[in-house]
């Protein structure tokens, strides 16, 4: 079942921030507790990772045809969140650098908010988030990254509203995290919050398929 991408959107409250995700059908229900395991699975060879040619934070071509040969993690983060991303981002980077250097993925970051694509906020993101070495952004026009989101079927709701002549952007997206294995094909789909153990024997199999 196709459940990210389709016609019904649900916004779930976590903390101070959201999860969203778009689900098939008219009516949906809301879970009574988070899920800590894959939301999704597939088997090798059966759902291709959509590929896409977007930068890092330095300047270098990213995609995931340049990373086969080893795992990849494929998320979704706003480089400026306060709330759900920085979160996300610790267990990632605490799961897979606790694998072998062989086992262990790179990170690709989609970013969910370009106007803050920025340099200065990368480096604070790095420093305050904890980032591994093994973690890389993937930046480009606000049209080059839609098209990413909707491969993806991730959803990214920007709205802005002015306060005292000051005005404020806020994202909310779908907390997504794609395992794909080295032959480049999707094998795991994690929404947040979830178990870093559980993604990380997920990446170990994988890996060593």
């Amino acid at each position: 079942m196709r459940w990210l991408f389709a016609c019904a959107l649900v916004v779930v409250a976590a903390g101070s921030g959201g999860l969203v995700y778009l689900a098939r059908g008219t009516t949906t229900k809301t879970p009574a507790q988070p899920r800590f395991t894959a939301a999704m699975t597939w088997k090798a060879g059966q759902k291709a990772a959509p590929d896409f040619a977007l930068r890092d934070q330095n300047g270098k071509p990213i995609s995931i045809s340049s990373l086969r040969g080893h795992p990849v993690v494929v998320t979704f983060i706003d480089p400026v969140c306060r709330s759900l991303c920085p979160l996300e981002a610790r267990v990632l980077t605490a799961a897979t650098q606790k694998l072998p250097a062989s086992q262990r993925p790179t990170i690709v970051a989609v970013s969910v908010n370009p106007p803050e694509d920025k340099a200065a906020n990368f480096a604070a993101d790095r420093v305050h988030w904890q980032l591994g070495s093994n973690w890389r952004w993937a930046v480009g026009t606000r049209a080059q990254l839609a098209r990413v989101w909707r491969r993806y079927q991730v959803a990214v709701l920007a709205t802005t509203k002015k306060i005292n002549g000051i005005v404020l952007r806020s994202v909310v997206h779908t907390e997504a995290s794609f395992i794909v294995d080295p032959s480049g094909f999707e094998r795991a789909v994690y929404i947040y919050p979830f178990s870093g153990s559980d993604l990380a024997q997920n990446v170990r199999d994988v890996a060593k398929n």
